[in-house]
């Protein structure tokens, strides 16, 4: 009796665990965001060659996220971080105009694979304080976000270096995640964007 209702009491008012895979081009700023989110500082970081892995916890959510790295001869990795994965956090440099074609590629191969079909999608367009930076909008359109069928997704615009829009984006995952937790499919069709 008393394990029955440790869990009915976990499951109503404690922490969910939640896997999430951070996944986009090099210096993107999937680590700076990873810190940021982690212990609330900006660190001098290196390309990942690899991963970083850390625990995030926000509100009554814990995520293990997985920064993997972005570099073209690590991106055929990227699959092996697939299974079990709850959601997906696609950081997009909004300012790499030339590469944004590349950030779609891999973006479609991410979403389209079979592993990833339940996942929520949250993409940051990062670097929006830079001066030329693509709109959220404009990276929406770019990655083709709108073509997502049967999916939930969010478009978060973020500047990872002051932590602006991190959070919003981290609250709408937390909730979607739960929702689709607590009804085991996807609660509803499309997505939206933030600007």
């Amino acid at each position: 009796m008393g394990q029955t209702f440790r869990k009915l009491f976990d499951s109503l008012f404690g922490n969910k665990e939640m896997r999430v895979v951070m996944l986009g081009l090099d210096a993107a700023g999937k680590t700076t965001i990873l810190y940021k989110l982690h212990i609330g500082e900006i660190l001098s970081t290196v390309p990942t060659i690899g991963f970083n892995v850390e625990k995030v916890q926000y509100k009554n959510v814990v995520f293990t996220v997985w920064d993997v790295g972005g570099q073209e001869k690590l991106r055929p990795l990227w699959k092996h971080y697939f299974s079990n994965t709850d959601g997906l956090i696609y950081v997009v440099d909004s300012l790499d105009r030339e590469r944004i074609n590349k950030a779609k590629t891999e973006f479609q191969a991410i979403v389209s694979d079979p592993s990833m079909r339940n996942s929520a999608i949250l993409v940051f367009a990062n670097k929006q304080d830079m001066k030329g930076a693509m709109s959220p909008a404009e990276v929406c359109e770019a990655l083709g976000l709108s073509s997502l069928h049967n999916r939930r997704w969010q478009i978060q615009g973020t500047c990872a270096t002051k932590g602006e829009g991190l959070y919003e984006g981290l609250d709408w995952l937390a909730t979607t995640l739960k929702q689709m937790q607590s009804t085991g499919v996807p609660t509803s069709v499309g997505g939206s964007r933030t600007v």
